[in-house]
């Protein structure tokens, strides 16, 4: 509960300092502006699941096709980030042709 506390107010800094260094230096922020900020948290959150996923596959052999990778995401992944399982998970091996 106390991670969960410390990572909320973590987040809620880090969105609050690149809002307030986007506006300190233009003064008005528009939708430019907001975008960009935006894009610099976007770039951040990228960057923070690239280093954990490189973390939690260090020590696991490679995978070797789709499938383990989604088995991997929806087993171990995800109970180390949401602290639960998915809740739902459909795979659909059909492939419908329109043309």
């Amino acid at each position: 509960m106390t991670d969960e506390a410390l990572f909320e107010f973590l987040h809620m800094e880090i969105v609050s300092h690149v809002y307030k260094e986007q506006q300190a230096s233009k003064g008005e922020m528009d939708n430019k502006d907001r975008a960009a900020c935006v894009s610099v948290l976007e770039g951040m959150g990228f960057r923070v699941g690239q280093g954990l996923i490189e973390r939690l596959t260090r020590d696991s052999p490679s995978f070797k096709d789709e499938l383990d990778i989604m088995k991997f995401i929806c087993k171990d992944y995800w109970t180390k980030v949401f602290r639960r399982q998915v809740d739902n998970l459909r795979t659909n091996h059909q492939v419908s042709s329109r043309w």
